[in-house]
C-alpha cells in the first residue's frame, strides 16, 4: 500500500513539474486583460440559455491557468461567454479582490443580459469568489461557484511566505476565513469544491474542502493530480463543466462518498 502510494506521489510530483513548465511558458501571455467585447445596451433576451462563466486565478498567477478549460466550456461545454478576471499582482486584501470581481459580474450581467453568471476559481481565487458570494450579495448574481483546490480552513504550506497579506489570509484562523465561517442563511448559490488527495499546496489536503451549515455545498475529491493540475485535468473539467449545467445535485450524489460528495479518479 506504501509502495502504491509513492508510486502516485510521484506521478503526480511529474505531472505537475511538467504544468508548471508549459504554464510558465504561458504566464506571459496572460499578463495583460483579456479584450472585451463593447459593452452594448442590456439584451432584452439573452443570446444563450448558458451562464456566462467568470473564470478567477489563484495566488501570483493570472488568466493564463485557464487556457485548458476555458478551451473545454466552449468547445465542450457550450458556453459562448467565458472571461477571465486578473486581479492585480499588488492585491494585499482578498476583499478588495472581491469587490473587483463583483464589479466585472455586473458588466458581463449588463452586457449579456443574463441574471446569473456561474464562477470558477482555483485556489485563492475560489476563496475571493467565495467572500463575494457570501459576505457581498454576490449569491443573487451567482448561480454555481466551483472552487478548485481553495483552502476554505486555511493552509499550513509555506511558511515564510506569510510576510504577503493574501498568505496570511489564507491561514487558517485568518479574519477573513472566520467571517466566510460565519452565519450565510438564506444564500443562495450553489457551491461545488474539487479537492485532490495528492495537493501538495492545501495542507492539510481536507482543507479544500467545504463544510458550512448553511450553505448548499457539493465536494467532489478528486485522486491523482496535485494542485497546478486541477485547472487543466481533463477529468476536472469534466466535471466542471457537468456542475455547472447541473440543476440540483442529485444525480452526482448517487454516485459519491455519501451525502454531498463525490469522488473522481
Amino acid at each position: 500500500m506504501e509502495l502504491t502510494k509513492v508510486t502516485a506521489l510521484m506521478k503526480a510530483t511529474a505531472l505537475e513539474l511538467a504544468i508548471l513548465t508549459g504554464h510558465l511558458v504561458l504566464y506571459p501571455s496572460g499578463i495583460v486583460a483579456e479584450r472585451l467585447a463593447p459593452t452594448g445596451p442590456p439584451s432584452v433576451t439573452p443570446s444563450t440559455g448558458r451562464r456566462p462563466v467568470v473564470l478567477l486565478h489563484g495566488f501570483v498567477d493570472n488568466r493564463s491557468v485557464f487556457v485548458v478549460l476555458r478551451r473545454s466550456l466552449t468547445r465542450n461545454g457550450g458556453r459562448d461567454c467565458v472571461e477571465s478576471l486578473n486581479y492585480s499582482p499588488l492585491t494585499c486584501d482578498l476583499r478588495t479582490a472581491a469587490e473587483l470581481l463583483g464589479r466585472r459580474v455586473d458588466e458581463i450581467r449588463a452586457r449579456t443580459g443574463h441574471a446569473e453568471v456561474d464562477i470558477v476559481g482555483h485556489s485563492l481565487g475560489g476563496l475571493i469568489a467565495r467572500y463575494y458570494v457570501q459576505r457581498l450579495g454576490g449569491d443573487s448574481r451567482v448561480r454555481t461557484l466551483a472552487m478548485l483546490g481553495t483552502p476554505h480552513s486555511g493552509t499550513t504550506v509555506a511558511p515564510l511566505a506569510d510576510a504577503h497579506p493574501l498568505v496570511r489570509q489564507m491561514r487558517p484562523g485568518s479574519e477573513v476565513l472566520r467571517e466566510l465561517a460565519g452565519p450565510s442563511a438564506g444564500c443562495r448559490t450553489r457551491f461545488v469544491s474539487f479537492w485532490s488527495d495528492l495537493d501538495q499546496i492545501m495542507v492539510p489536503v481536507e482543507t479544500a474542502r467545504l463544510d458550512h451549515p448553511d450553505l448548499l455545498v457539493h465536494n467532489v475529491r478528486v485522486s491523482g493530480i496535485g494542485h497546478l493540475a486541477l485547472p487543466v485535468h481533463p477529468t476536472v473539467a469534466a466535471g466542471v463543466r457537468e456542475a455547472l449545467d447541473a440543476d440540483g445535485w442529485e444525480a452526482p450524489a448517487a454516485r459519491g462518498e455519501g451525502p454531498g460528495a463525490t469522488s473522481v479518479a
